[in-house]
């Protein structure tokens, strides 16, 4: 499960992206929206790998 997290960011992306789009918002207006989601998993990736070392695998 964990070899699929690198894929959370990239759905999170485009889903976010359709969401502009559908709005008829260009990527420039939203990048604030990208920096939350770049933000967000780093915090997870971060987390996670904190948890694999203290519980040493």
């Amino acid at each position: 499960m964990i070899k699929l997290l690198f894929l959370m960011p990239l759905i999170m992306s485009l889903l976010w992206y359709g969401y502009l789009r559908q709005h008829g918002w260009s990527i420039t207006q939203g990048k604030k929206g990208f920096a939350y989601i770049i933000a967000f998993n780093a915090i997870i990736a971060l987390t996670l790998w904190l948890l694999m070392l203290l519980t040493a695998r």
